[in-house]
């Protein structure tokens, strides 16, 4: 590994907890299968709904309208606007820390899948964004979300650097993949004292 100029985090299951422990609790209540949630959006996920409403190509009614029929086709109803109510997840301080002490040494970055422009919602907790990172790319804003690379290189480009100087750290690997593939160190990030004690490594400084 050559030496590393820039730390790329994505925001839900790294920053914060993940969504997919709300799907659980969502589903359970609805009276739908385990992993319905996560099966209907990996279901022609470049194309369906919920990748369109990344991606601003559906505003949010419409999104809704699609998301219920896709959900409908594949034997269940269901609340689209409950289902994005799942979405917001508590932030790992952490990781916030981590983020920060980074910050005095690399450039930072944000890369996320999102709905809706984070400067533009209604949640409070994101307004320590900005400050954190140097670049910030939205796949609601770029037009773009992971996996596609051109999202990578979109924030490369951006940070001024190359692949190879850039760790990455995301919680699906789905989205690693490529990144991997363009010469990204890569961290799967299942909690937040595992992700933060491999960046450590990967930097070689603490971060907390």
């Amino acid at each position: 590994m050559g030496t590393l100029r820039a730390v790329l985090f994505d925001f839900g299951g790294v920053i914060s907890t993940s969504p997919f422990e709300a799907f659980a609790r969502f589903e359970y209540s609805n009276g739908l299968p385990a992993d319905f949630l996560r099966t209907l959006n990996a279901t022609n996920s470049d194309t369906n709904a919920w990748a369109r409403h990344e991606r601003n190509e559906l505003d949010f009614d419409e999104f809704c309208a699609a998301y219920e029929a896709e959900a409908l086709a594949a034997g269940y109803a269901i609340d689209a606007r409950d289902v994005i109510g799942c979405l917001s997840g508590d932030i790992r301080h952490e990781m916030i820390e981590a983020i920060r002490r980074c910050r005095e040494r690399l450039r930072t970055g944000l890369i996320t899948n999102n709905m809706a422009p984070m400067n533009q919602g209604e949640s409070p907790m994101l307004s320590f964004v900005d400050e954190l990172f140097d670049v910030i790319i939205e796949s609601s804003k770029a037009g773009v979300r992971k996996p596609d690379p051109k999202i990578y290189e979109m924030a490369c480009e951006q940070l001024g650097v190359e692949p190879h100087e850039v760790v990455f750290l995301d919680d699906l690997g789905v989205n690693l993949k490529p990144a991997k593939a363009m010469g990204m160190t890569t961290i799967k990030v299942l909690d937040g004292h595992q992700a933060i004690t491999e960046l450590e490594e990967a930097v070689g400084f603490p971060l907390r």
